[in-house]
């Protein structure tokens, strides 16, 4: 079974999104480790959601996934230190198939604060890469992430949704375009990750010229690729207090890259007006620096508040992609679920098949014989297995196996017929 756990900008507090952030790289297998009927998780962590994806065990004893749930809640509470009860009323729970239908969803960027954006597919990727390498996966979550990845691009390629590289970074750069003046504007741009590079695009297609690049690691090797100026630790307190612009997308967890007392000083008293934009989760910059003056704060509970209106015609075009997505994905699964029924019918048929080969081998005839029987039973197993599989995508899959398991018996354990044919 299939579980998701989601907190998303919609229904969950921007500080509690913060302390989730904060947890290990190792939470995955954490999760995977809470209860005994958890068999993998793959956990989803950008700026604006947190969500683990759980394959559970098909335990008859255990048919509700809510145990397993509580515990890998109780789990995150610990990490995140947050009380059990904010992460139970800030999750969303989805299981069965509208785990497929969520995170195609997500893929696809409709989930998100800029619907349609482009950096989550490589998220969704990128979580299922950490899941492989902590050996936290398994072939149901592999398929899963893999589908959502192949749904994701059909999204890109059949609509235009697309078509304008939305990312919310970009939603915040136009947010403040018209503020400044791009081409003599003084940029800084704090980190040197993968958003620091898409919030660099964002800043060229706006038109800046004049950008510089800090971070505690990395930078030189950015900006000479980039074509930047690179800042040096010694220089960044003052190139922060010069800048026009200041862009912070670093994935630190220690302290601000911008602290209000420190930037007051460094500005001093005529200090000119600058726009800050932090991207990060946890946060970059020090919230007091919003009451410093002549600064102007967009933090991402801020820009998301400003996410423009879904463009209806384009979201439904996608919604339908990612429905038929989704049931063809239920659909495989439902198939894959008779996969032991065919296994014992093949079985059953194939050791019918020697027992008759055995008795003819001694005629003149032989050769002949064993290929017609073992074409006819390719024959018969073919249609037989077909039918079933259809039957199970359609949803009759379990009558079809009810019936599979009646007609031919499990010869590995002799619960055989009393008769075989030829006797």
């Amino acid at each position: 079974m299939l579980v998701c756990l989601s907190a998303h900008q919609r229904t969950t507090p921007f500080e509690s999104l913060e302390r989730l952030s904060l947890i290990g790289d190792d939470l995955a297998v954490r999760l995977r480790d809470a209860h005994d009927s958890i068999r993998g998780a793959v956990v989803l962590a950008t700026c604006n959601r947190f969500e683990a994806y759980f394959d559970l065990h098909d335990d008859p004893d255990l048919p509700s996934p809510i145990p397993a749930m509580d515990a890998a809640m109780e789990q995150i509470s610990d990490l995140a230190d947050l009380p059990y009860r904010d992460v139970r009323q800030s999750v969303d729970f989805a299981h069965g198939n509208r785990v497929a239908q969520h995170l195609f969803s997500v893929a696809a960027g409709l989930d998100s604060v800029a619907v349609g954006e482009d950096e989550i597919a490589g998220q969704v990727k990128r979580a299922l890469d950490a899941a492989r390498a902590q050996g936290s996966t398994t072939t149901s979550l592999e398929h899963l992430f893999q589908r959502a990845t192949e749904t994701s691009r059909a999204v890109k390629n059949g609509t235009r949704l697309g078509e304008s590289g939305r990312s919310l970074v970009r939603l915040a750069v136009d947010l403040v375009s018209s503020r400044l003046e791009w081409a003599t504007a003084r940029v800084l741009l704090v980190g040197t990750g993968r958003y620091a590079a898409a919030a660099l695009a964002a800043l060229r297609a706006a038109g800046a010229e004049d950008i510089r690049v800090h971070s505690r690691s990395g930078r030189k090797r950015f900006a000479r690729q980039e074509h930047l100026i690179a800042v040096p630790l010694e220089e960044y307190e003052a190139e922060a207090a010069a800048a026009d612009l200041i862009v912070t997308c670093t994935s630190t967890t220690h302290a601000f890259a911008l602290e209000a007392g420190t930037h007051a000083a460094a500005r001093g008293d005529a200090a000119g007006p600058q726009i800050i934009i932090d991207l990060g989760l946890p946060r970059n910059v020090d919230p007091r620096i919003a009451d410093l003056p002549g600064i102007e704060l967009l933090d991402l509970d801020t820009i998301r508040v400003h996410a423009p209106v879904d463009e209806f015609a384009l979201i439904g075009e996608a919604r339908e992609i990612v429905h038929n997505a989704s049931q063809r994905h239920a659909a495989a699964r439902r198939v894959h679920e008779v996969s032991p029924e065919v296994v014992r019918m093949r079985a059953y048929v194939q050791g019918l098949l020697e027992e008759e080969l055995t008795r003819t081998r001694r005629s003149d005839a032989a050769a002949e014989v064993e290929a017609a029987l073992r074409h006819f039973s390719g024959v018969v197993l073919h249609h037989l297995i077909a039918q079933g599989h259809t039957l199970a995508a359609t949803g009759s899959g379990t009558a079809w196996a009810e019936s599979v398991r009646t007609v031919f018996p499990d010869r590995a354990s002799g619960d055989e017929a009393e008769g075989t044919p030829g006797q």
